[in-house]
């Protein structure tokens, strides 16, 4: 019998059906309806399967540049974002901000008048401040992706996750996700909060008072207080990283009492259900935000799959925003 040619799957998926996702950019989750979020989820799943069958599509972004511009340091986003636009053929470009004009005083605007003036197609962009990457969309020509802005969301991490929890747990819809830790200063959970509740998930928060902005509960969320109480019936759990470098003196007592409280432990863990699902956007802190028998736990851990499904997100969006330039051509 004849051997069947290798099945294309984003290429067919690209052919079946409605587009759901028309945006240009990916500036948030916020807004997204289920539909776009659903299209996004199942094309990234495609690139998964693709990815592992160690195939590439080389030919789709060819021709295309993609440019990486991080004002804040993240190894594991820009290596996620560039080995996503290298996989799909595109010319990718890693400006480094440290050694760029912006240190010797160049405003954004004028950043973004030299980005339209290097044709690029689609920009990637970290900032510290909330709303830089929704300014830079108004003024470049490129499709601009948010890979993270000050407090305000981090879109692509939210997608990752949705898809690691829809592949261990078969659904999204009618889960218990509890999102502890620092969510005040966390742009993964504000893009988790509102991924999760717009595809019908039961959303709780945990955390210290000093750590949970009083506006939080606005999102459709239950505040915790409590680590027993926030995670009993769990379906997933959810970790964020302290962030130190954002908080104010005061907001925590020291590590070594955050964690007593507030880090993920074994004994903590049996409070969720007895096959929940652990996570953490990285980079970890172990022995501050979860303990290391957690983290690495091979049964209950999906961290290690939160980066592989970082890459097939990543590619997805990539080839979305990109489609229309290809109608335009075509």
């Amino acid at each position: 019998m004849p051997k069947m040619p290798p099945v294309d799957a984003p290429r067919m998926l690209r052919q079946r059906g409605p587009v759901f996702y028309r945006q240009k950019h990916l500036l948030a989750i916020e807004g997204l309806e289920p539909p776009a979020i659903s299209q996004l989820l199942d094309l990234s799943e495609s690139y998964v399967l693709l990815n592992r069958s160690g195939k590439t599509q080389r030919d789709l972004l060819r021709g295309r540049t993609l440019i990486n511009l991080f004002f804040e340091d993240s190894t594991r986003t820009r290596t996620s974002f560039e080995l996503a636009g290298k996989r799909l053929g595109a010319d990718v470009i890693n400006m480094s901000v440290s050694t760029s004009s912006v240190n010797k005083g160049e405003t954004l605007i004028d950043t973004a008048a030299t980005l339209n003036a290097m044709h690029c197609d689609l920009l990637v962009v970290r900032h510290d401040q909330s709303g830089a990457p929704n300014l830079l969309s108004r003024i470049v020509d490129a499709a601009v992706i948010n890979a993270g802005d000050g407090t305000h969301e981090h879109p692509t991490q939210a997608l990752l996750d949705a898809l690691t929890i829809k592949r261990r747990k078969g659904r999204i819809a009618g889960l218990i996700v509890a999102i502890c830790g620092d969510v005040a200063h966390s742009r993964v959970a504000r893009s988790n909060i509102h991924l999760l509740t717009t595809m019908g998930c039961q959303v709780r928060v945990i955390g210290p008072p000093t750590l949970i902005p009083a506006e939080v509960a606005d999102l459709g969320v239950t505040v915790f207080h409590d680590m027993a109480r926030g995670l009993a019936g769990a379906d997933v759990v959810m970790m964020l990283r302290l962030q130190r470098e954002r908080m104010s003196r005061g907001q925590i007592p020291s590590a070594r009492e955050y964690f007593r409280f507030y880090g993920l432990d074994a004994e903590k863990l049996t409070q969720a259900k007895s096959d929940a699902i652990v996570m953490h956007p990285g980079p970890m802190n172990r022995g501050v935000e979860i303990d290391s028998e957690v983290a690495d736990d091979p049964l209950r851990s999906v961290i290690k799959e939160q980066v592989e499904m970082g890459v097939a997100v990543r590619m997805a969006v990539l080839d979305m925003l990109s489609r229309g330039h290809r109608r335009n051509e075509s």
